[in-house]
């Protein structure tokens, strides 16, 4: 286990080197693709403990090839972004639940503990000093990647003696082609995203990169993204990189948001947590956690119970789902409209990260 006692590094002490020739901005990027002038790096050794937090210019980092990051994926990440609202201000949406998510994927990855409120304040001065990379924007924002490895140097399999956390932000547009429409499904029980006992509820890079072969198989399907299944009854876990909820008429009659709880296999999501107190302040319909297969999904559509499904994470924020494809099947799930549960969401929530809804979730740049 990592150590708890760890002495965490101060964002007093943070230096800074300025880049001395600043990039050009591009108007219209693919998302992750471009990247802003600046990085934040922090080093960690077991003799000396956390280094002094450096913010400097934008480079590539020098890795021994023996580094265990990159034999045995010892290693995590986090994703959030910075709004622009119409008062030009700058805002963080619920970002030390990101900096919690972060410190419990570094335990899991016997990394070492931080402190979680310096890290924040660290990134804070990284994205006040490349703040002109902030667009004014409802479809654009900047990302900002915070990133924890191994930088042992060996090949043994043991707890990491030496690591890197760093930051690095860039410029995000839609996570998919067209948010504007419904995307589609491919579910199959054959793969499986997470398990018991597993890392599904840690944000680390083996999650993302042992999805790749399904995500391309479901493009053989013609769907966009793959409808993760788990156990023999076929539980729905998780859309993509997206957490999945249900709005439908349940087995007893009534209308309910449902999402799959956190077992350990779902990774636990800032947007969907939002997603959970935001309706249960509405008082409209029930809203639970509990396990959705897709016998009970199949069942729904057919009696036309169910009346809208959508993903929701960080990089899409809420995204409507328009059918799955289920072992030979296409399913249609009902499309949104202006007063459907996703389109109100998304406003509500773009309202809040935006700052034309005051709100405790935003923290100010």
């Amino acid at each position: 286990m990592a150590d708890d006692s760890t002495q965490s590094f101060k964002a007093v002490d943070l230096a800074v080197q300025l880049s001395p020739a600043l990039k050009t901005k591009p108007h219209v990027v693919d998302f992750g693709t471009v990247f802003t002038d600046h990085m934040l790096t922090v080093e960690w050794s077991v003799t000396e403990g956390w280094q002094a937090p450096f913010i400097r210019p934008f480079t590539n980092l020098s890795l021994h090839p023996a580094c265990s990051s990159l034999h045995y994926g010892i290693q995590l990440f986090e994703g959030f972004k910075v709004y622009r609202g119409d008062d030009s201000r700058l805002r963080l949406f619920r970002p030390m639940l990101n900096m919690s998510r972060m410190a419990d994927s570094a335990k899991r990855a016997c990394l070492p503990a931080f402190d979680q409120t310096e890290l924040l304040e660290c990134i804070r001065r990284l994205v006040e000093i490349d703040q002109d990379w902030v667009p004014q924007s409802d479809s654009a924002s900047l990302y900002i990647r915070p990133t924890f490895i191994s930088t042992e140097p060996s090949l043994g399999v043991k707890r990491p003696g030496r690591a890197l956390l760093y930051v690095i932000l860039c410029q995000a547009g839609s996570y998919f082609n067209s948010e504007a429409d419904a995307i589609s499904l491919w579910a199959d029980p054959k793969y499986t995203r997470a398990w018991k006992g597993g890392t599904g509820d840690c944000k680390m890079g083996g999650n993302y990169g042992c999805s790749l072969f399904a995500q391309y198989e479901a493009d053989d399907y013609g769907c966009q993204q793959v409808l993760w299944l788990y156990g023999q009854d076929h539980q729905i876990t998780e859309a993509g990189t997206m957490n999945i909820f249900l709005h439908w008429i349940n087995q007893d009659g009534e209308e309910e948001l449902a999402t799959p709880p956190l077992d350990g296999i779902i990774l636990p999501g800032i947007t969907r947590r939002s997603i959970l107190e935001l309706t249960r302040k509405w008082g409209e319909f029930k809203v639970t956690e509990r396990y959705l297969t897709m016998s009970q999904l199949c069942c729904a559509i057919k009696q036309q119970r169910v009346k809208e499904m959508f993903g929701s994470g960080t990089a899409c924020m809420i995204c409507p789902i328009g059918h799955i494809v289920y072992l030979g099947e296409n399913l249609h799930i009902p499309c949104r409209d202006k007063q459907s549960v996703t389109s109100r969401l998304t406003k509500e929530l773009t309202d809040i990260q935006y700052g034309r809804t005051p709100s405790d979730w935003t923290f100010m740049v």
